[in-house]
């Protein structure tokens, strides 16, 4: 076919956003970083001084921030602990994801995965507001319905991941029974419960419990 000499089209420039447009999204991502930032404070004094002595002023400080600069962000410390408690479950929800979104499940990967993720702060901190919320009711007001609200989206989750599963009536046994087992053992060892020497032939006594209760295609 002979080349055609018609001339390619000059690609239209794009119209400049207006100035206050490209002020509005600057400000927005200093926004969403200072509000990240504040977060994270949060979290890593949740780990440093437990729930009972997190406060505001402090978190303020760790994350490098003057309190009136916290305050334009969350108007108090229920609120930037709700804000925690959602970043916390969004964590494990992502780490749950990379483990488990593969072509083939393999056992060992997805509980070794998720007992890494159990060893970082993260779970510290949410082990600590989930302590704290047995006997702080307004603490407890705001994690419960986070906490139903990370369960729908964690068994969602599972299930799309999961399809070789569906139709098992083990399927949320094997979860309830990895998750439990797992952050159960995090929580031992950070306490002085149980021995780092135990942690190897337990996560191996999980996987073979795991294959037991999997459909008969995958054992």
């Amino acid at each position: 076919m002979a080349l055609s000499r018609t001339r390619a089209a000059r690609p239209v420039p794009r119209p400049a956003r207006p100035a206050a447009d490209r002020t509005r999204t600057l400000q927005a991502a200093k926004a969403a970083q200072t509000r990240a930032r504040l977060i994270d404070a949060t979290v890593r004094c949740l780990v440093k001084y437990g729930y009972a002595q997190t406060t505001t002023p402090k978190v303020a400080e760790e994350a490098g921030l003057s309190r009136g600069a916290m305050v334009h962000h969350f108007e108090n410390g229920s609120a930037l602990i709700k804000a925690a408690i959602t970043e916390l479950h969004e964590k494990r929800l992502r780490a749950f994801r990379r483990a488990a979104d593969r072509p083939e499940h393999e056992v060992t990967d997805l509980v070794e995965t998720y007992w890494r993720q159990l060893q970082k702060p993260a779970f510290i901190a949410f082990h600590e507001l989930a302590v704290a919320a047995r006997t702080d009711a307004d603490l407890a007001s705001i994690l419960s319905p986070l906490q139903d609200e990370f369960r729908e989206k964690f068994n969602a989750q599972a299930e799309a991941l999961f399809p070789e599963w569906l139709g098992s009536p083990n399927f949320a046994l094997a979860m309830t029974l990895s998750q439990t087992i797992l952050e159960g053992m995090a929580i031992s060892l950070q306490t002085g419960g149980m021995d780092q020497a135990q942690v190897d032939p337990m996560l191996r006594h999980l996987e073979a419990q795991i294959r037991a209760l999997a459909p008969a295609a995958q054992n």
